[in-house]
């Protein structure tokens, strides 16, 4: 599939706020996929951070007093974890919300499909920088067999390098598989 493809399918209407009802701390991440072979840009999170230690995971994080909207928050984040500079009117749709069952956290994810990207640098919150190629990445999606895991939300997982992707993140890869199905 090419980009324009994809920008067809994905864009839709921003709402960079959101009604919630104080229970969960608010955060955002930005899906970004480039490149005539589209990919999407993930990180590694370091072993040593308090929340999802270890674990795959979108560039974005938690709202700040200074962001002006959780839009703002998705783009200052990624600028800071990889360095990616991402203007608001590069950004051409926003998913459902996902929550995180263990940290608490109500994640708006926001997508961006650009034609390519600079070299990437990771800060301190970022082990490492994955370019994963798109669709065959959307292929390895499983039902989490795991029976232990909290059944609030159903569970999905996605296969990297031999490296699961759970979670909320799991979760906002199953919405951008079931965007290209529908």
């Amino acid at each position: 599939m090419k980009l324009d493809e994809l920008k067809s399918i994905f864009s839709k209407s921003i709402n960079p706020e959101i009604e919630f009802d104080g229970k969960y701390r608010l955060a955002s991440v930005l899906v970004v996929i480039y490149g005539n072979t589209p990919k999407i840009v993930m990180t590694e999170k370091p072993k040593h951070m308090t929340f999802h230690a270890g674990e795959i995971s979108f560039p974005g994080g938690k709202l700040e007093d200074a962001d002006s909207d959780l839009l703002h928050t998705a783009l200052r984040e990624t600028s800071e974890e990889i360095g990616l500079e991402i203007r608001r009117e590069q950004v051409i749709a926003q998913l459902e919300p996902v929550v995180t069952l263990n940290s608490g956290f109500l994640i708006l994810p926001f997508i961006s499909v650009i034609d390519e990207i600079p070299p990437l640098s990771a800060n301190h919150e970022v082990e490492k920088i994955l370019h994963i190629p798109f669709e065959p990445f959307l292929k390895t999606m499983a039902k989490d067999p795991d029976p232990t895991h909290n059944l609030i939300q159903e569970m999905y997982t996605f296969e990297y390098q031999n490296q699961i992707v759970w979670g909320a993140s799991a979760r906002i890869l199953k919405q951008l598989r079931s965007l290209l199905q529908s």
